[in-house]
């Protein structure tokens, strides 16, 4: 099994024991009138209930754990199926979909800009079942752009191979490998950014089949540490 951790981990969890500290004080130490408590009581409840809102943070999980992967020290990866994979992994996002979306404005640079856009997503099966394709269509910096995905399920190997090309460079990437373990998919391939190689992740979130999550990290140090630089949330069309 593989443990993944991002320094923002710290700083929410740094956050949360901030946040019980000052709300132990408050509340137990503070006097206050039948006036006051009720509201200070109020806002602390507020601002610990933002503190344990959820574990992502922009969007991405902050940590997280993948038993079905493994990442040797020179980069190489072992990536088996989970035991519920199957063709019907990404079922849920067929038909029309409107995204917001996220991306660093510089990736892998300690960049902590995050440029929103929105998009729209098409998705249609093929090959009875064990592939389907999305039409990816928004305009960044003015110019219109539009992308595919190609995912194929592998029947022996039990696991999903997502390819993508857009209309910027008209090259398919390379495909990223992996499966669903209940609702969180993760996927993985190698790959070379700015002259240096790095793994690149996808983790997709299916828990509300209507608003669904995918983020994208890259590792330029094999699985030590990753940068999560891409992220949408999805909401169905009807």
């Amino acid at each position: 099994m593989i443990f993944l951790y991002r320094i923002s981990t710290v700083l929410t969890l740094v956050w949360i024991a901030v946040a019980y500290f000052f709300s132990f004080l408050l509340l137990n130490h503070l006097p206050m009138t039948t006036s006051t408590s009720v509201p200070v009581r109020s806002l602390l409840l507020v601002v610990l209930n933002f503190a344990l809102s959820g574990s992502h943070v922009f969007g991405q999980p902050t940590s997280w754990t993948d038993k079905n992967v493994k990442i040797s020290t020179t980069g190489e990866l072992t990536i088996k199926p989970s035991q519920t994979s199957s063709a019907h992994d990404f079922d849920f996002l067929e038909g029309k979909w409107k995204l917001d979306d996220k991306k660093l404005k510089s990736r892998l640079s300690n960049s902590t800009e995050w440029i929103k856009f929105e998009s729209t997503v098409e998705m249609r099966k093929l090959l009875n079942g064990i592939g389907n394709m999305d039409i990816y269509k928004t305009t960044l910096d003015g110019k219109p752009l539009e992308g595919v995905a190609l995912r194929l399920f592998n029947p022996e190997t039990r696991l999903w191979s997502i390819y993508w090309a857009d209309s910027n460079r008209g090259v398919m990437d390379p495909p990223m490998v992996g499966s669903f373990e209940g609702d969180i998919g993760m996927f993985y391939c190698k790959d070379v950014f700015k002259g240096k190689p790095i793994i690149v992740m996808f983790h997709w979130d299916k828990t509300d089949k209507n608003n669904p999550v995918w983020s994208q990290a890259f590792s330029p140090d094999n699985g030590v540490s990753w940068e999560w630089n891409a992220t949408n949330t999805s909401h169905r069309v009807k």
